[in-house]
């Protein structure tokens, strides 16, 4: 099982550039596009509720206004997370895949992003309620009249998958897969993606790594501390460098809006970290040699 599509190997990560974070201006988002794409990052990665169902329209009108043309940049977007918030008039959060709801979602999204297609379309999150034919009726509508091209999941389970796949195929599934939390490497998660050829796409890459201090972020800095001399690379570098080793080949999506680390995340694509190097970081996250 394949995509149809070219994503690039690095993923621009969106959820942070509106007002979940950076707040970017229009002129801003047309820069962090264009430096993206010079980049080499043709890939952005969305999802509706990001910014509490705002960043997609605000990046839909930096597109239009930009001199970027549809065909040299790919668009995944989410849906399924029905948030409380000013912008819906939920009670509770909740998820909700039923299919005139999924067609609507995408619609919505096609509308704010101001594009006719979505190269990825991603069920955000699992829920309990979920049924494989709603959820296939939709998606088979949605690709008869071009509105997506390829269909995925996020944070879901292999068991997940393979229900879903009982009526429609799955072909990819974006999860948190970091040095700090690599979970997926033995929950079956990452398996079953190199067994069905799933394209695996890898959120909060870099982990917690420079968001907490604690114990095992002090043993990662010690250890990353020795090979960034060696490999003449920064610590993000690096811990892009240890994801990327996966065999599973996964595609990290990055959230930074920084210029200058967005190029160190494209440049963390020449790094082959060396295979007692990749259990050196190993061993400093789990706090144990392996068993």
């Amino acid at each position: 099982m394949k995509t149809t599509q070219n994503y690039s190997r690095i993923i621009a990560g969106t959820m942070t550039w509106g007002n979940w974070g950076k707040n970017l201006s229009e002129s801003e988002i047309i820069k962090l596009m264009q430096h993206s794409l010079d980049a080499g990052i043709t890939t952005f990665d969305h999802a509706d509720i990001y910014g509490g169902y705002t960043n997609e329209a605000m990046f839909g009108n930096a597109f239009v206004n930009s001199s970027i043309t549809r065909d040299s940049i790919q668009l995944i977007s989410k849906c399924g997370i029905q948030h409380v918030c000013d912008a819906r008039e939920n009670t509770i959060g909740h998820y909700q895949y039923n299919k005139d709801y999924i067609i609507e979602s995408v619609h919505q999204s096609l509308k704010n992003l101001k594009t006719d297609y979505l190269d990825f379309l991603l069920l955000h999150r699992p829920s309990p309620l979920m049924h494989p034919l709603e959820i296939s009726e939709a998606i088979y509508q949605l690709k008869k009249e071009g509105k997506i091209i390829d269909f995925g999941v996020s944070n879901f389970s292999p068991s997940q998958i393979q229900m879903i796949e009982t009526a429609v195929p799955v072909v990819g599934n974006q999860v948190e897969f970091s040095l700090t939390q690599h979970s997926v490497m033995y929950d079956g998660t990452l398996d079953d993606c190199i067994t069905n050829k799933r394209m695996v796409m890898a959120w909060s890459s870099l982990g917690s790594y420079f968001k907490e201090k604690n114990d095992k972020t002090s043993r990662i800095k010690e250890a990353l501390g020795l090979l960034t001399k060696k490999y003449n690379a920064t610590e993000d570098q690096l811990l892009l460098a240890w994801v990327l080793k996966h065999p599973a080949k996964v595609y990290p999506v990055i959230g930074t809006a920084t210029p200058e680390r967005v190029i160190a995340a494209v440049n963390a694509l020449d790094i082959n970290l060396e295979l007692e190097d990749w259990f050196v970081l190993l061993k400093a996250s789990q706090g144990h040699p392996v068993p």
